[in-house]
């Protein structure tokens, strides 16, 4: 079998798995294209906006997306191609897009909030805070470090500053365009897409060259491009969403759809040899030079090309605020990590065309190992091998810029949620809740420590101190076991939704399972490992197992409660 053939069957079965799995979801979840959505109801121009869905589904691609598909692949690639392809196949369909799609669709249909009030609704304020403070550690660590790796390739290859900068530039002028000016979208899209390609070219011809310019050393010019994506972000999470946010992110999915474009029939063109080996056991040296077991490295390495808890925070945080109809609830939710497990097969066949001992070497650097393999086979259709290269190591950059104003703006809201008071109280003599009708003002201190300038300069300040410091890189291994027990938390919630509705919690159930187990070995072995070497990653991994651990008895008890509920009859079905 070819690289091309394999991509060709994987590309079928995604298609097919969105048309039955996903409809089958539509029905569990009751889609109603007729019932109004939060950004009708609730529109505020600054968050909830209706938008159109080809710009919201660029929005959320964009944003979830980042260089998860590419990199956690190849990093898993090292046990051989086969388990990587099998869990991102199976992963992808039935875990990470059913994910994405139940966490977009309990956020539409709880007024557009986080997951991480519809966890109070379904385990209390106690489990609303618990997840909070989770989430809010994990995302500082995300804007912390891409924060790192953005500056330091911006440092590195000041082709992709100037390109993204650009970016950066067009963004209001598109708003501008479409809204004020009131052309179309796409019309501007018409001028705008080619402008986006053009970029490339810019940030070639006039790179912005810290070290040509002023003569700064590498790790200074880091620190000053730390400070310029401070301020960019900053603005990027109180800014409305229509004005930045979401123009910047519709135009750079151009860019990925380009990149995924050129690499589909490069595939096709080349028809790649497979050379790796498929199976290299169940331990196998990686990238960082150790032995590692495949269970459950694989399911941590392997994150957005088949399940990741940030993008529930995504679907919850940002797209459920936009999302025009429940029509647009599979295409996007569901559809959007199809396009990240086709993205994920991509870099597997990129990889699979070097001989063992040369993928051993590229492959530790992932983004570069992906750009090199399409780059290879982009020679069969006449393109220049470096030029390519070129082009889709500005795309990956651009979507790690995508991923970190998305994820500040997600820390903005959070840090604001942590400190609202209850929303749901107990109805007197029920099991049921409700919703607490606010009568008076949010106390004054709420109001100010809750402002969204403040909230952003915390995160902002929070994750540009461990970037600053380095801190943030010593907790890096941390990361992957973090976010894959968000995901499994987020399905703690989806199961409880489902088991209130009397529908197939089940189908919820056993991925949680699944998914917590995984997440919670991996983050065992980390203390483990480093016990007594770095206190920090020791910390974290504590503060990690213990408020899992205590979301997990809390979810037992609630569940073990309704199950009785439903024996006895008395459980009503949530709407």
């Amino acid at each position: 079998m070819t690289g091309s053939l394999l991509f060709c069957i994987c590309l079928a079965y995604f298609v097919a798995a969105y048309f039955i799995y996903g409809g089958f979801l539509k029905r569990v979840f009751q889609v109603d294209p007729n019932r109004p959505t939060p950004a009708n109801t609730q529109y505020d121009g600054i968050d909830y906006v209706p938008t159109p869905k080809m710009v919201l589904f660029g929005h959320h691609f964009a944003s979830i997306a980042g260089p998860g598909p590419i990199v956690g692949p190849i990093m898993a690639a090292y046990f051989g191609w086969l388990p990587a392809l099998i869990w991102i196949l199976i992963g992808c369909v039935f875990v990470g897009a059913f994910h994405d799609f139940a966490a977009l669709t309990l956020s539409v249909r709880n007024r557009g909030r986080s997951i991480s009030y519809i966890m109070e609704r379904l385990m209390g304020i106690t489990g609303r805070q618990l997840f909070l403070i989770f989430c809010f550690a994990c995302l500082v660590l995300i804007v912390a470090i891409f924060t790192l790796l953005i500056a330091g390739m911006f440092a590195s290859i000041p082709a992709v500053a100037t390109a993204s900068l650009v970016f950066i530039g067009m963004a209001p002028i598109f708003a501008l365009v479409t809204i004020k000016g009131r052309v179309s979208l796409k019309s501007a899209s018409f001028v705008f897409v080619p402008l986006v390609f053009l970029t490339v070219l810019i940030g070639n011809l006039f790179p912005l060259d810290l070290n040509a310019m002023f003569g700064m050393e590498k790790a200074d010019a880091t620190l000053v491009w730390i400070g310029v994506l401070a301020v960019y972000i900053f603005a990027a999470s109180v800014v409305p969403v229509q004005w930045l946010l979401q123009p910047r992110d519709y135009l750079n999915s151009y860019l990925l759809y380009g990149m995924l474009a050129l690499g589909f029939v490069s595939i096709l063109a080349y028809n790649p040899e497979i050379k790796l080996t498929a199976f290299e056991g169940m331990a196998a040296i990686t990238a960082d030079g150790n032995l590692t077991q495949m269970i459950p490295a694989l399911f941590i390495f392997i994150a957005c090309g088949a399940c990741s808890g940030f993008h529930a925070l995504v679907a919850s945080g940002t797209t459920s605020k936009q999302l025009k109809s429940e029509k647009d609830l599979l295409p996007i939710g569901y559809g959007g990590m199809i396009l990240e497990g086709v993205l994920g097969v991509m870099a597997l066949v990129a990889v699979m065309s070097m001989d063992p001992a040369v993928f051993f070497e590229v492959g530790k650097n992932q983004p570069m190992a992906f750009a090199q393999g399409i780059a290879s086979f982009a020679t069969a259709l006449g393109i220049s091998q470096t030029y390519a290269a070129i082009f889709i190591s500005l795309a990956i950059s651009a979507f790690m810029m995508t991923s970190l104003d998305t994820a500040t703006r997600l820390g903005r809201f959070l840090w604001q949620e942590l400190f609202m008071p209850r929303q749901y109280e107990k109805v007197e003599g029920q099991d049921e809740l409700q919703e607490i009708k606010m009568k008076k003002e949010i106390a004054p201190w709420r109001k100010a420590i809750t402002n969204p300038f403040l909230a952003a300069f915390i995160i902002v300040g929070l994750a540009m101190l461990m970037a600053m410091t380095g801190s943030a890189a010593s907790i890096w291994p941390i990361f992957g076991a973090s976010n894959q027990l968000m995901a499994a938390l987020t399905f703690l919630a989806i199961t409880l939704y489902l088991l209130m509705k009397q529908s197939k919690w089940y189908i919820a159930f056993i991925p949680m399972v699944f998914m917590m187990v995984m997440s919670l070995w991996g983050i065992v072995q980390i203390v483990n490992q480093q016990w007594g070497q770095n206190l920090v990653l020791v910390l974290s991994g504590v503060f990690l197992l213990a408020m899992a651990i205590l979301m997990v008895i809390l979810g037992l008890f609630i569940m073990a409660h309704h199950f009785k509920l439903l024996r006895q009859g008395s459980l009503k079905s949530m709407a």
